[in-house]
């Protein structure tokens, strides 16, 4: 009996002395939290698409609480209704941004870009990617696999069938960037959706010279820097046989669309252009969406080329 009750009272003793030591380190190593977290954590969408350049909506909603201003801070998935919440919850000014959505920088149809070998691997962008430059010429174009569709977690790009590329529905997109971080291309960029959704970009990423890159695309930029020349603006620069058009200092006068011979820099959503007066030539009609040029083609000898999954 006595044996029992020592170890009762020894087990006893032992579980009060671990309680005490594990009292003592919970209130020596506390981490204090700012509820404030958990009260943003609230309003955030918890897409946790990283979009707003932190690790989830805890990493977001920790990063704005520390913050003295929330400039420079967005949660794409959420838009400004969302930062006006946040703002009010920390008593700070809620700062207005730019409505931003996705854009593919390639036009490479199949019929401006043909076929010169036929890809028999696995369904992968990054695969493929890794294996060789494509099925065409243009080892800088779009793929066609669909990792972006993949990434996507808002259903908001598809592939086109019809033309092989990405296409990205601008009603649903957030420009959470996870289509950018998945092409291996870097053909998928965030740019500004611009006023009345109208843009202008170079929707071509080939930095092959001129005569290689046409061969490959009939719609290649060629590196002529006849935009460039016209641009008044200095919104469009020229490196690597590739001009890029800066999305801050284009002021949408689409000089630089007439000046192209490649029909390389796109135009969206703008109106039907004016007719031009008696004696002048008449504008280029101009579409809403991308332009295909069709160009003969001869036909091309094709090969199959084998990659193990």
């Amino acid at each position: 009996m006595n044996v029992i009750l020592i170890a009762v009272i020894s087990l006893g003793a032992i579980a009060l002395i671990s309680a005490v030591i594990l009292y003592a380190a919970s209130k020596k190593f506390a981490v204090y939290e700012d509820p404030r977290i958990a009260q943003i954590g609230e309003v955030l969408p918890q897409a946790n698409c990283g979009g707003c350049g932190y690790p989830g909506c805890s990493g977001f909603a920790d990063a704005c609480v520390k913050a003295d201003t929330l400039e420079g801070k967005s949660c794409p998935v959420g838009g400004q209704p969302v930062m006006a919440k946040i703002a009010e919850i920390l008593g700070l000014d809620a700062t207005a941004s730019e409505p931003m959505v996705a854009v593919v920088r390639c036009n490479g149809t199949c019929a401006n870009r043909p076929r010169t070998n036929l890809y028999d691997g696995a369904k992968s962008c990054a695969i493929a990617s890794s294996l060789y430059g494509g099925e065409t010429g243009c080892s800088f174009g779009c793929l066609g696999c669909g990792d972006c569709v993949v990434a996507c977690q808002f259903d908001a790009i598809r592939i086109n069938p019809e033309t092989g590329l990405p296409e990205v529905d601008e009603t649903q997109c957030t420009a959470c960037g996870a289509c950018v971080k998945a092409c291996p291309k870097n053909i998928i960029e965030i740019r500004p959706q611009g006023k009345k959704s109208r843009r202008i970009y170079v929707q071509c990423v080939n930095k092959d010279k001129g005569a290689i890159a046409r061969k490959a695309c009939a719609v290649a930029c060629i590196g002529c820097g006849k935009c460039v020349k016209v641009c008044s603006f200095e919104a469009i620069t020229l490196e690597n046989n590739l001009a890029y058009i800066d999305p801050n200092k284009c002021k949408l006068c689409r000089k630089c669309e007439e000046a192209c011979p490649q029909n390389t820099i796109i135009a969206l959503n703008f109106p039907p252009r004016k007719p031009k007066a008696e004696g002048e030539a008449p504008a280029p009609k101009v579409a809403a969406t991308p332009k295909v040029v069709e160009v003969p083609q001869a036909e091309p000898q094709v090969e199959t080329l084998k990659a193990e999954a």
